[in-house]
């Protein structure tokens, strides 16, 4: 499914890939989650986007074919594709070991065409081994809901209290996270959104609410999901002195204007910005260890549109997954 203008509905074309470039594979899609960030790429809220292009940047698939300098994978395993899709290698932020802040880095389904599409090429060297028992579509969320969020799940520190502002994708997964860890989940969401509550209840959150409510307790920490920029000053008065809130979207409107005394207390505001390979390895072993479940709605491919209106609308139970495997 392709985007060919920002604003439009996403329509379905036949395009014909290349062979694998050398340190590529060319993947066959079983499944892709659909995210926030593609919502924002419809919406012309990133920077420097070609059209067309196709989204989709939470991919899990199958080698069909690989490059000729590509040493890790072969035909016929299974893959994941996440966010990241390349760095450079040489610039400041890569020779530190920050490769998520590479000033050249290129990403799926943003500046490279992604995975609603029943085939994908990626860079093998940003590619995750992925189990083959497992259902495609409940590992689709993992590769971005789950890493980026177990990116600023990290950041956030280790306070007991942990606040999820917007519960979707990565709140449910960090969730079971959180209270594997002993920790305890205070969940936010959009105003009289009963049904996400309870999810989050069931899902072991002490506490769920919206987002215009405060807990119960004083947070230690607290991640904001939305995209809004209201929920700053709202998530700092709900933390601590020395809490910490974490915001881990790619995209987010203007903060408003607020009081110095919500800052005030060392408290701190911060972001967390893509992946590294280093973080992929980890929270999928992390997933493998706590037998993390994703809670997934499936759609068909030709059902883009569908699934993109939902997670605008806010109509949507854990993540959602375009399944090709069904075509």
């Amino acid at each position: 499914m392709r985007l060919i203008a920002p604003g439009s509905p996403l329509t379905l074309n036949e395009v014909t890939l290349p062979p694998p470039a050398p340190q590529q594979l060319l993947i066959r899609v079983q499944a892709c989650g659909v995210c926030r960030t593609d919502l924002h790429l419809v919406d012309n809220e990133l920077p420097d986007v070609r059209y067309p292009v196709t989204p989709g940047h939470e991919i899990v698939g199958v080698v069909e074919a690989v490059g000729p300098e590509v040493t890790r994978f072969q035909s016929g395993d299974r893959v994941g594709v996440p966010w990241l899709g390349y760095t450079c290698g040489v610039c400041e932020y890569c020779r530190r070991g920050l490769e998520n802040l590479c000033v050249r880095a290129r990403f799926t389904g943003y500046t490279r065409d992604g995975g609603y599409a029943q085939q994908v090429l990626a860079d093998a060297r940003y590619c995750l081994a992925l189990p083959v028992n497992a259902p495609a579509a409940e590992l689709a969320p993992l590769l971005c809901a789950g890493l980026i969020g177990y990116r600023a799940y990290r950041a956030a520190g280790t306070g007991e209290r942990l606040g999820l502002y917007g519960f979707g994708a990565a709140a449910h997964l960090l969730t079971q996270v959180a209270r594997h860890e002993g920790r305890r989940v205070f969940a936010f969401t959009r105003p009289a959104d009963d049904a996400a509550q309870r999810f989050a209840r069931g899902l072991g959150a002490v506490w769920a609410g919206s987002s215009a409510e405060r807990p119960p307790e004083s947070l230690d920490a607290a991640i904001v999901f939305a995209p809004v920029g209201a929920l700053i000053p709202a998530a700092l008065a709900c933390v601590r002195p020395g809490g910490r809130v974490v915001c881990a979207g790619i995209h987010m409107s203007d903060l408003p204007a607020f009081p110095y005394r919500l800052l005030w207390g060392e408290r701190s505001v911060s972001s967390v910005a893509n992946l590294t390979r280093a973080d992929g390895e980890e929270f999928l072993a992390l997933a493998a260890r706590l037998g993390l479940r994703a809670s997934v709605q499936r759609f068909d491919l030709r059902q883009a549109n569908l699934a993109l209106e939902r997670l605008r609308r806010g109509a949507l139970e854990g993540a959602a997954v375009l399944e090709m495997s069904r075509n």
